[in-house]
């Protein structure tokens, strides 16, 4: 075996710069890092081991020898002679020959990583860049062997695993690795442990509601680099390199069905579609009472957009594309002795993101649980066989509110496949509901987003948080190669995010930075004579809400008007105003790195500030939110005058309809960077949380 310590030896040196991840690396390592040695490139691995020989065919049927040829990092999963025989007898193939090129393309491609992985790296529930088909590969440890497992079938040989070549790792295996071109409906229907699911998809018609994959007439080439100016950051942007459309669904096995058939006193006399929607009845009906009487409530009705089936069955469907557990939550960073979600202090809370459905005007809540106990010592785990990291639907476990949630079950089933061309699904084992409990509890929070996580078309083509946030570019010579060693930039024509329209600008989302004054590291700025327009998250209910702007004032940025439907809210927000500016409080505001200053204030005084800065539009970054230093430490934004969130408007806002926030320039001239604007997070809350009362309540300052 070809001494892997050389790939080991630059990874430590490279945590000895900044702390680069050893189980999430999703980008490219510098070149500077990389020992230059005499010997073999891939094609050369492939083509000087007869053991091989049948995989380098198909490698060069696919005209990829020249591409493994060259100087690059890739991560190669070769079968063996007699892995590849095998898949050739399960397809009724007696060679490599009787094979078509596109056959051998996809074969080649679906092995082929454009990123290099150790086995260390491959402890998450799966490769965090995708193969070069644009699927993501599946990995896990095997318990007997602790060999890794690609799809749940291929074992990477651990005598050989680790290989080192010139431009990038080999990690032989046993099998050859296949990825479904199947839809989404069809894996879900293939699986007999999800029929009683899979059968109110068919009823409902909702399974005809998830078949999109990709948009054919959007071409990137199309659409030149964009160079712009970030702060003090000369960068360069490009658009995304396809526009596909995606799902994720959270189903339940059958076994959990019956269990709550029994639980609730339901018959399956009938079958289980009838006792399934009996189910639903009893869900949804205290949610929209005012269609429990209309003909489209029946069970006659089944595909009716009011039919309460139709409801429960959209609810376990978002509209995007998450591949794995680790994406439904902030990206977990390995940064020194950091080892928590990207710019979450999960001591305090636990990292949260919100997504919407396919049932209108709802969303799902999903956590990581991060704490086994809260401040006052009471238990947050729900369940003992509950364990620190795990992910559930739904979950809020704090003082007087009790809800488990729904698990993820973040394992892979290898009996039956669980990513489609179009999407992916994950089995919980409770059920998922747009309950009154989840509506009026569990929902009834503050909802804090990231912009990435907003849209889902930067989840579903793998944009959000890519990159290497622990390196930095040239601040004066953007790097404009093909493939940017620390990670891209992106901007988005017109058209490509569902729900905006803008004119006279570019959007951009600058890739995650962990040292820069941005909460997870990335952020979005709008540059030009902006007129910016998107649709707001729902809410869970109807009523009053504040909407807050989580963000960085800097010199270079500008000045906006804030409307909401249409309706201009407030004065002004001037980007380039700090909280202890004299729009604000002054000098009566205390900063600390490590918030001391603000540590000291008594809960009076704390309440007696948020007051105050409320009444002048304004709040303090929450205390669980931070960046890196230069030198690995935490900053906390609540300590820091230029990263606060600004009040956008107080509203009536009803939960059944589209609601629109528009951003216009109100700059005088081309203020600062060409107006620059800044998107980073989103806060949506209710005026149960943001209500302050006279004797000195306040919101938590989390």
């Amino acid at each position: 075996m070809k001494s892997i310590r050389y790939y080991l030896t630059a990874m430590l040196a490279l945590l000895a710069f900044g702390g680069l991840s050893l189980t999430s690396c999703s980008d490219e390592p510098d070149e500077e890092y990389f020992y230059s040695f005499e010997g073999e490139m891939m094609s050369d691995y492939m083509k000087n081991r007869p053991e091989y020989s049948e995989f380098a065919a198909i490698v060069e049927r696919a005209h990829l020898m020249d591409l493994l040829s060259a100087y690059g990092q890739y991560t190669c999963f070769i079968p063996s002679n007699t892995a590849v025989t095998a898949y050739l007898h399960t397809k009724g193939v007696g060679s490599v020959s009787e094979l078509s090129d596109a056959d051998c393309d996809t074969i080649a491609r679906t092995h082929l990583v454009a990123n290099m992985y150790s086995t260390i790296e491959m402890s998450e529930d799966r490769l965090a860049t995708a193969n070069m088909l644009g699927r993501y590969l599946s990995t896990e440890i095997d318990s007997l062997t602790a060999e890794v497992v690609i799809e749940g079938v291929a074992h990477v040989s651990y005598t050989l695993k680790d290989d080192s070549v010139e431009n990038g790792i080999m990690q032989p295996i046993d099998r050859v690795i296949e990825k479904s071109n199947s839809y989404i409906a069809d894996i879900l229907r293939d699986n007999p442990t999800i029929s009683i699911f899979y059968e109110a998809l068919a009823a409902t018609g909702v399974n005809g509601e998830i078949t999109l994959v990709e948009d054919a007439t959007y071409n990137r080439k199309d659409y030149p680099k964009y160079y712009y100016k970030s702060h003090t950051w000369n960068e360069v942007a490009w658009v995304p390199d396809t526009k596909k459309y995606g799902y994720t669904v959270f189903v339940e096995p059958n076994s959990v069905y019956n269990s709550a058939f029994a639980n609730e006193g339901i018959s399956t006399a009938n079958g289980n579609l009838r006792a399934l929607y009996d189910l639903a009845c009893k869900l949804y009906d205290p949610v929209y009472p005012e269609d429990v009487a209309s003909e489209g409530h029946k069970f006659e009705n089944l595909t009716s957009d009011v039919n309460p089936l139709k409801r429960f069955v959209r609810y376990h469907i978002l509209n995007r594309y998450v591949p794995g557990a680790s994406d439904l939550t902030p990206l977990v960073m390995h940064v020194g002795s950091v080892n928590e979600a990207f710019g979450v202090r999960t001591t305090l809370i636990n990292p949260v993101d919100w997504y919407v459905t396919l049932l209108p005007h709802t969303m799902m809540r999903v956590d990581q649980l991060t704490r086994e106990t809260d401040a006052d010592g009471n238990d947050c785990l729900g369940h003992d066989y509950d364990k620190v990291g795990e992910r559930f639907v739904n979950r809020r476990y704090e003082g007087q509110y009790q809800h488990r949630g729904a698990l993820i079950d973040a394992e892979k089933d290898k009996d039956y496949e669980h990513d489609a061309l179009n999407g992916h699904y994950f089995y919980v084992d409770e059920i998922v509901a747009f309950t009154k409990k989840v509506q009026d509890e569990v929902q009834n929070v503050r909802m804090r987003m990231d912009f990435s996580a907003i849209f889902p078309e930067v989840m579903t083509n793998d944009m959000r948080l890519k990159g290497r946030p622990t390196a930095d570019d040239s601040a004066d010579t953007p790097d404009d190669a093909s493939t940017p060693k620390n990670g891209r930039n992106f901007y988005f024509p017109l058209g490509y995010l569902d729900g905006v329209t803008f004119s006279n600008c570019n959007v951009v989302m600058r890739r995650p930075h962990i040292n820069f004054w941005s909460w997870q590291g990335d952020e979005w700025n709008i540059f030009g004579d902006y007129d910016f327009t998107f649709r707001i998250p729902p809410v869970p209910y109807t009523g009053m809400y504040q909407l807050r702007l989580g963000f960085c004032a800097l010199e270079t940025r500008g000045v906006m008007q804030v409307y909401f439907d249409g309706i201009p809210q407030g004065i002004p927000l001037d980007m380039t105003k700090f909280l202890d500016s004299e729009l604000y409080i002054g000098d009566r505001y205390t900063t600390d790195e490590s918030l001391a200053d603000y540590n000291k204030k008594t809960d009076e005084e704390k309440a007696e500030e948020q007051k105050l800065l409320r009444n002048l539009g304004a709040y303090r970054a929450g205390t669980s939110t931070y960046h890196f230093n230069g030198d690995g430490t935490k900053y906390f934004f609540a300590g820091n005058p230029r990263t606060y969130r600004r009040i956008l408007c107080q509203t009536m806002i009803t939960a059944n309809q589209d609601h629109y926030l528009r951003f216009r320039v109100a700059s005088d001239g081309k203020q600062g960077n060409n107006n620059e604007f800044m998107l980073d997070y989103f806060e949506i809350v209710p005026s149960s949380v943001y209500a302050v009362d006279g004797d000195g309540a306040m919101e938590d300052d989390l």
